[in-house]
């Protein structure tokens, strides 16, 4: 045993660090939607196939990536350290990195094989011709690199488990810039979209390889006794090996939710595919920046705490009341940032799709188009994001079969209505069938909201109740719809072609944010107050 090693951040520390890094990812990751989407359109070949390709093979990524490892790897892991077993911990870090090794080897290898038959599965047989043969190209391309971005991830749990937060979330900055490399590189070298697709996949390719490397020399500093040997005497493994199928299984549950999606956007119109493509890194900013921030940041934590507890993972009343105080702080400050952004994304998303997106053979209508998503998607923001702490206080009980439990009622609530939306939906409201995609982000919010009252009682049960309440978030949404009405005025005032999209943008973004501020202020919102309080120290101390 030796001394604890030394730790860069914890709590709100840890939390911002997590935030900067995701915002840093997310922007570039919005760049290169924004490049991906001037080069190839909406409603095209390349555009629906490239869409497509990037999602099949990013399953085995999501499958064994990060939720994977929060859920089976991380709380043992960060229990060892805890404990200042480092030998421990180090040879059970070697030994979950060599099972994924081995696992993703497999699986990358039956993925190029199976190919076609991953494209009509997921495609849901609306891939058909030139379509369907350049999603398979492409996806044969990407797969290896995704391989890659698993193991990845297993240095991101290392890192966060060391509370070295920033590097492992800023990494994916690099894959995108690899990415927006290649298309910027290949626009100028390929005769058509469909080459330009296959230079973008091997963009894909290199930043896997990049995003791996930039990590690794921070983790192997930290493992520094690192061995791939696995013994099957290590009880720490066994703990590791016993939740990570539950963990597989949830994780699995939720992509095949994102992908049963793509399955029905695949039967709209052309263009469902790349719209639904184009819109997920608008509407899942928030919920990585606020849900994402804290519960990685929180989990090692929460582990520690939990690390004296019984085998069944049950916290005695001083740990249930610090995980109890730890829920209740953190929702209230989720719902501060995301009952704002559920209304922006409902009343000003052509103008937010349009500043990030409209360019080349992106246009307007296109911007409209997206804006329909994002209504729908609002819906459910604050209870995906929300639930992410509740699944997170799961996993530092040790517990990965309650959220998989709830993810299945989850995905069944979605499907049911996601499949009534998309094609009855548009039938009975009489508009165009393409607007059945919008119908999919909605039921995918209903379905959120059933998965956070069912992880929120069976936590009780465990924890006893947590505290939030009602009044509190009732107030913050008034203030965002008076925000939201006072932006819809300028917009009305200003015209929508009268500026271009991005000072569009920065004008009723800035008033919504601006009259939000303001009335949550007056309200006497505590999180308002607290945040006025941070700025004018910073600021004062500046001036000094």
């Amino acid at each position: 045993m030796t001394g604890p090693r030394p730790s860069a951040a914890r709590g709100p520390v840890g939390a911002a660090l997590v935030a900067l890094g995701i915002l840093l990812s997310r922007v570039f990751g919005l760049v290169r939607t924004r490049v991906v989407a001037s080069a190839f359109g909406v409603e095209s070949v390349a555009a629906d196939a490239f869409a497509a390709a990037l999602r099949i093979p990013n399953f085995l990524q999501n499958l064994f990536g990060e939720g994977v490892l929060s859920a089976s790897f991380i709380p043992v892991y960060s229990g060892l350290l805890g404990e200042n077993d480092e030998e421990g911990a180090d040879r059970l870090a070697g030994a979950v990195f060599a099972i994924l090794a081995l696992l993703t080897a497999v699986l990358v290898l039956l993925g190029i094989v199976a190919a076609p038959f991953l494209v009509d599965v997921i495609a849901g047989g609306g891939f058909t011709g030139e379509r369907r043969d350049l999603t398979i190209q492409l996806v044969r391309i990407i797969f290896p690199g995704t391989g890659l971005l698993v193991l990845s991830a297993w240095c991101l749990g290392i890192l966060n488990s060391h509370r070295r937060f920033f590097l492992s979330y800023a990494a994916p900055v690099v894959w995108n810039a690899a990415i927006i490399a290649a298309i910027l590189l290949g626009r100028g070298r390929t005769g058509s979209m469909e080459q330009l697709a296959v230079w973008a996949a091997w963009g894909v390719v290199a930043g896997s390889i990049l995003q791996l490397l930039v990590q690794l020399p921070a983790v192997l500093a930290l493992v520094r006794h690192f061995s791939m040997r696995v013994s099957r005497g290590s009880a720490a493994l066994r703990t590791v090996v016993r939740n990570f199928l539950p963990a597989v299984l949830g994780r699995g549950v939720a992509q095949v939710s994102a992908y049963v999606d793509v399955m029905i956007a695949g039967n709209l119109p052309l263009g469902a595919v790349a719209a639904l493509t184009y819109a997920q890194p608008i509407y899942l900013l928030p919920v990585s920046l606020f849900g994402m921030s804290i519960s990685a940041a929180e989990l090692p934590e929460m582990s520690r705490e939990m690390r004296a507890g019984p085998d069944d993972g049950t916290p005695d009343e001083e740990s249930a009341a610090a995980l109890r105080q730890r829920l209740a702080s953190g929702l209230r400050n989720v719902a501060f940032l995301v009952v704002p952004s559920a209304v922006a994304l409902l009343l000003l998303g052509d103008v937010i799709a349009g500043a990030i997106y409209q360019t080349g053979r992106f246009d307007r209508d296109s911007s409209v188009y997206l804006w329909g998503i994002l209504a729908g998607a609002s819906v459910g923001l604050l209870a995906t994001t929300m639930a992410r702490l509740h699944v997170s206080a799961f996993y530092a009980l040790r517990d990965a079969r309650t959220p998989l439990r709830m993810a299945l009622l989850r995905i069944t609530v979605s499907v049911a209505l996601g499949l009534t939306f998309a094609f009855a939906g548009p039938r009975l409201l009489g508009i165009d069938e393409r607007w059945g995609v919008a119908g999919l982000t909605l039921a995918s919010g209903i379905g959120g909201w059933v998965e956070l009252a069912a992880l929120r009682h069976a936590l009780s049960q465990r924890l006893g109740k947590v505290e939030f309440r009602v009044a509190y978030v009732a107030t913050l949404w008034l203030c965002a719809v008076l925000a939201g009405a006072a932006a819809w005025g300028v917009k009305i005032a200003a015209g929508v072609e009268s500026l271009a999209p991005v000072p569009l943008a920065v004008l009723l973004l800035g008033t919504f944010s601006l009259v939000y501020g303001v009335t949550t202020l007056v309200a006497g919102v505590p999180e308002s107050r607290a945040l006025v309080r941070r700025v004018t120290r910073r600021v004062a101390g500046g001036n000094r």
